[in-house]
């Protein structure tokens, strides 16, 4: 059983990045996994918990919040008929197969070589966030053949690599291909269901050396963290909803896209050792 101080450090550090993450989850409508992985790297590295599977354990516990929140977000725009489900149903086997390879991917790297490659993607999904526009479009409709063949792995085997949901490469794939903003934010909670399940499977049967892994911790994934981070961001996300609706939205965005080059170079400058 482990120490009494280090299970309420570590609650009291996860109640305050479950709340920093459902604020911005309502705010931006991102599903936090881009904010809780390098969070979760935080909390684990402060309790002691920093073997050479820290970076897997942050990754899985991410993807099994996000499997969470994305079943509730698809559901929620299901109701209002925003989802786009012949996209979802086309994607699907595609995503689901790149998940797969993500999390066989993931396993076999070293947790440095993962917040390299975590550090260098955020800088791109930043960058596409900063600079972006609505108006831009690449074709009239989705990809399809050996387009879609081609990218909806991608999708899913970066987004692994991430520990997101789909939103950060579904949504502008589908708005530069003329679906409008609402429904592909819609369709993109369920690329995130079909990114997190797979991977969330794969990630219960990697085990972390138990020298090295946080208490409650199942596979590579701790429960405590995935519990704590799903109640606080149930709470708190209706506040970053009323954030978002009295601030300028494209200023808003940009001041996001600024925070994730921060989390983007933040990572890499821990690998350089800096």
């Amino acid at each position: 059983m482990a120490d009494f101080s280090v299970l309420i450090q570590m609650l009291v550090l996860l109640l305050i990045t479950g709340a920093f993450a459902g604020v911005l989850a309502g705010a931006l409508g991102v599903g936090g996994g881009i904010v809780l992985v390098p969070a979760f790297l935080y909390v684990f590295g402060v309790l002691g918990f920093t073997g050479p599977q820290v970076m897997q354990l942050s990754l899985a516990t991410s993807l099994a919040t996000i499997m969470v929140t994305s079943v509730r977000s698809v559901m929620n725009h299901n109701k209002k008929g925003a989802v786009e489900w012949d996209i979802l149903r086309t994607w699907a086997p595609g995503i689901i197969f790149g998940a797969a390879l993500g999390v066989w991917v993931a396993s076999s790297l070293r947790a440095d070589v993962l917040q390299i490659i975590f550090g260098a993607l955020v800088m791109i999904v930043a960058t596409y966030v900063v600079f972006s526009k609505t108006s831009w479009r690449i074709a009239d409709m989705m990809p399809t053949g050996l387009t879609r063949l081609m990218a909806s792995p991608i999708v899913g085997f970066l987004s692994v690599l991430l520990g997101i949901g789909g939103g950060s490469f579904g949504v502008p794939i589908m708005t530069l291909h003329g679906v409008p903003i609402h429904r592909a934010v819609a369709t993109a909670a369920g690329f995130g269901l079909l990114i997190a399940m797979p991977a969330v499977v794969g990630f219960l049967f990697l085990p972390v050396d138990p020298t090295s892994r946080p208490p409650f911790t199942v596979g590579s994934i701790n429960l405590a963290a995935f519990g704590i981070i799903i109640a606080m961001t149930l709470l708190t996300a209706p506040l970053g909803v009323r954030l978002a609706h009295g601030l300028d939205p494209d200023r808003l965005k940009r001041a996001f896209g600024v925070f994730l080059v921060l989390v983007g170079l933040n990572m890499l400058r821990k690998v350089a050792g800096l």
